[in-house]
Formats: C-alpha cells, sequence, structure tokens
C-alpha cells in the first residue's frame, strides 16, 4: 500500500513570508491536499542571530491570510537540536562520519589552493582516514559525513528531470560543528525524515543541496523522499525578482488591497500551467494541481496580470463579502482609521448596497476604499479641483432649482430621484449631464462616481439633501 503524501513548508523566520516562499508553500498545500495527505509547518530557526518572533508570526499570518492551511502543530527545527545530534553520533558509529581537527587556519589555505587550481571540491579529506589520536590537544572537532568518493549521486526531480553529481566532485560536508549545533543540511533531512515527509517541493536554489541531503539519507539507510526543484520567480525583464519588481512581503499585497484568493490564483500560474485556463477556484486548483506541468524556466512576475486577475475577483465576489474584506484592511492602509471609526451595520449597508457601482471600475480593495469615500465623509465635504471647476454659479443655481423636486419626493429610489431629475430636465430646457454632473460634484466631491441615481439611492435622502443644500446657489 501507498505511503500517505507528507509535504512540508520550511520557511526560515530571517524575514517575511515573501512572494517565492507563499507559492512554494501553496505548491506542496495543493499537492497534498488533492492526495489526500498533509502539509506540516516547520519553522527552521537555527540560526539563532537572525531568526525572530517577528519573522515567525509575519510567516505564520501570511499563511493564513491567504488561505494555506498545515496540519498539526508547527514544528520547530532548534529544539529538535538534541535529535539531530544523536543521528550525527549514530553516523560516526557507523562509520559513516569521521571527526575533523582541522583548524580555520587550515581550512582557508585548503579553500585557495582548490580555487586556484579549479577544483568543485574545496576540503581535501585530510582527517577522513586518519587516527583521531593524532588530534591536536585543545582543539573541538566538527563531525563531517564521510561522503562516497567514487560514482554518482542521482536526484530524480519531478520538475528537473533526472540530475547526476559526480561524488569526486562532492567534499564530505559538516554535519555537526565544533560547538556541538547541527548544520542546515543534516537539521533538514533528519526532520524531514522524522516528520514521515515523502514529497521536497522547494525552490531549486535548493538543487545543490539535494546531492548531499540524498547522501545523508543513504548513510542513515533511510529511503529518500521524492524531490521537486521548482525554478525561482524573476521580475518582469527576466532578472532576478526584486523589490522594485514585487519581491515583497505577503502582507504587503494584502496592504496594496489584493484579494487572497485572487493571489492564491495568480501564484499558482506562476510557473505552472494547465491548458489554457487562467481563473482556478480553490477546488479546482486542488484537483489539477501536478508536479510535471511546472516548468523548469523562472516564472515572470507581472503586476499588470495580477491587477487584471484581482479585478476580475472583485466583479465576482459577493456585494457583503467584498465589503468585509475591506473592513478587514482597514487597520492596515493609510486613512483607513477614518473608516474603522464610523463603521457601524447601517454604514455596512449602505456600503453592500454601492458596491456594484464601485467595484466595476476597481482593480484593488485601495480602488474601492477610495471610492467609498464619498459615503462616509463628513460635512462640509472636501471637493476635489475637477468638482470646484463644475460648480460653477450657474451649476449651484441649478442644484438650488431642483431641491423643491428632490425635498418633496417621498419615496427615495433611485428610479425615484431619476424621474424627478428627468422631469426637472424637461421643464428646464436642460440635458440630463447639465443636471447630473453638478450634482455628482456636490454629492461625491469629484467628477468621477457610480451612477447619479445609485448615489443619491445610498446616501439616503437626508444626507443627500444635505450636501445638496450646502453648495446649492
Amino acid at each position: 500500500m501507498q505511503a500517505p503524501v507528507v509535504t512540508r513548508f520550511a520557511p526560515s523566520p530571517t524575514g517575511f513570508l515573501h512572494i517565492g516562499g507563499a507559492r512554494t508553500a501553496l505548491f506542496n498545500w495543493l499537492y497534498s491536499r488533492g492526495r489526500g495527505g498533509k502539509m506540516l509547518l516547520r519553522i527552521e530557526d537555527t540560526d539563532r542571530e537572525r531568526s525572530t518572533q517577528q519573522a515567525i508570526d509575519a510567516i505564520i499570518d501570511g499563511l493564513r491570510w491567504l488561505g494555506i492551511t498545515w496540519d498539526g502543530d508547527v514544528v520547530y527545527q532548534f529544539a529538535r537540536a538534541a535529535r539531530h545530534r544523536e543521528v550525527a553520533e549514530a553516523l560516526l558509529a557507523s562509520g559513516h562520519a569521521y571527526r575533523c581537527y582541522a583548524s580555520p587556519e587550515e581550512l582557508t589555505a585548503m579553500r585557495e589552493t582548490a580555487r586556484a587550481e579549479g577544483r568543485a571540491k574545496l576540503y581535501d579529506g585530510r582527517w577522513r582516514d586518519r587516527d583521531p589520536g593524532d588530534a591536536p590537544a585543545g582543539v573541538k572537532p566538527v563531525i563531517r559525513l564521510k561522503a562516497p568518493q567514487t560514482g554518482e549521486t542521482v536526484v530524480e526531480d519531478q520538475v528537473q528531470g533526472r540530475v547526476a553529481w559526480q561524488n569526486e566532485n562532492l567534499d564530505d560536508f559538516v554535519l555537526l560543528r565544533s560547538d556541538g549545533t547541527p548544520t542546515y543540511m543534516l537539521a533538514v533531512v533528519v526532520d524531514d525524515h522524522d516528520m514521515g515527509v515523502t514529497h521536497i517541493i522547494r525552490g531549486d536554489d535548493h538543487l545543490n543541496n539535494a546531492a548531499r541531503q540524498t547522501q545523508i539519507y543513504q548513510a542513515m539507510g533511510w529511503a529518500v523522499p521524492s524531490m521537486a526543484h521548482i525554478p525561482l520567480i524573476h521580475g518582469p525583464d527576466g532578472s532576478k525578482l526584486s523589490k522594485r519588481h514585487g519581491a515583497l512581503g505577503v502582507d504587503a499585497y494584502r496592504n496594496m488591497g489584493y484579494l487572497p484568493a485572487a493571489l492564491r490564483n495568480y501564484l499558482v500560474r506562476l510557473g505552472w500551467s494547465h491548458g489554457d485556463q487562467e481563473v482556478f477556484s480553490t477546488d479546482e486548483m486542488i484537483a489539477a494541481f501536478d508536479l510535471p506541468q511546472v516548468g523548469r524556466s523562472p516564472a515572470r512576475f507581472d503586476f499588470a496580470k495580477l491587477e487584471n486577475l484581482n479585478g476580475l475577483y472583485m466583479r465576482n465576489t459577493p456585494d457583503a463579502e467584498l465589503v468585509d474584506e475591506l473592513h478587514r484592511l482597514l487597520p492596515h492602509i493609510a486613512g483607513g482609521e477614518a473608516l474603522a471609526a464610523k463603521w457601524s451595520p447601517a454604514l455596512r449597508d449602505k456600503l453592500i448596497a454601492a458596491m456594484p457601482g464601485l467595484k466595476e471600475r476597481a482593480k484593488t480593495l485601495l480602488d474601492l476604499f477610495d471610492g467609498t469615500r464619498f459615503i462616509w465623509a463628513s460635512l462640509p465635504l472636501d471637493l476635489d479641483d475637477k468638482a470646484k471647476a463644475i460648480l460653477t454659479a450657474e451649476a449651484r443655481t441649478v442644484i438650488a432649482e431642483i431641491l423643491p423636486s428632490f425635498e418633496a419626493s417621498a419615496d427615495w429610489t433611485a428610479g425615484a430621484t431619476e424621474a424627478a431629475v428627468r422631469s426637472f430636465a424637461e421643464q428646464k430646457g436642460l440635458k440630463l449631464g447639465a443636471i447630473a454632473q453638478p450634482l455628482r460634484a456636490a454629492l461625491t466631491g469629484r467628477v468621477t462616481s457610480p451612477p447619479i441615481f445609485d448615489v443619491l439611492a445610498v446616501l439616503g435622502k437626508d444626507e443627500s439633501l444635505a450636501r445638496l443644500r450646502q453648495q446649492a446657489g
């Protein structure tokens, strides 16, 4: 019987959850969920100087916001150091590792000589078969893997294909440092084995590590997990992704107003394809995702595509749900506190009513936030320069003349206000736009908004009349 699929996401908590890490987590999550398996979360916090609780919190919050869940408790690598040492000692006892007493000066000289001679192997194995009785007094040794010196180490990678390394070019690398702390290379293998990981899906910057880690598995007599090394994400110009391209934390994308479902959909299509399909529900992603469809070339990040996809998701999101997404975003954006302070069930209802007209124009929640300002603005209403230009003395007179029709209106709906404006336009011999534009400027402080009769309906009779009286000539 085939073992259940177990994947893992194993970030280092030295910074935020960046977009490449989020995609790696997503691929692990989709692969395990699509096969009825588990995805585990391990925080690789062995770098004590650079690991921070703030970064751990940012990683966990970023995953939760994206809707990527994990099974069981979070595993912290540093807490397992005793187990890592135990495996290093076991390798020593079985003859697959040895103590090396080379001094820092010797190691530097070795590396310089190897580089000068163009050799890939930087450590010359001088303590590999040497009698520990020769050890210099007072020197604490490291423990190195006694790596095979002939043949090749092979990884049958699900993305990269068959990758082989000549063993003669691979070092006897360090497993345990002289202070007794495990290296990343050892800790990862021990943790993946103990956690029952069957599939390692990670960035192809780890591909060279795969050879060394495979050698540890083989030395311990453990089954080597299936591996898939996915290409990194590049900028639109093909160069390595940088902050100017979008190499930001997942929290930055939230704060820029992207929906988690849209970002998830965008990330899954960065380097993975499923025919010509671009838009996927979560269930569709889980059902369709597989590793052979991940390309070997770096994916290119494109903000314009992300924006367009996000706009599509916003238009297809139920209005109440979109308002709640906006509410959740308020603590994270400039000016959000002003709307948060006014938030009430009645205001939420107004915002929901306004969504059909607002979300058609918006690409992000920030656009939406900006579009809602007229709804929760305080009097006196701020007018932008274009609105001021429209509100001429003549326009203000038009507003004053139409006010009695509005005041007399018992039915305050988009249809009723439209009928009142059309009747007024006919009486005065005016085009509809000559009335609608001054009304828009007076009601919203801007020259663009949802349809003006929808604006009147959303604001309600009392608020609409208060704003119009303020601008009436």
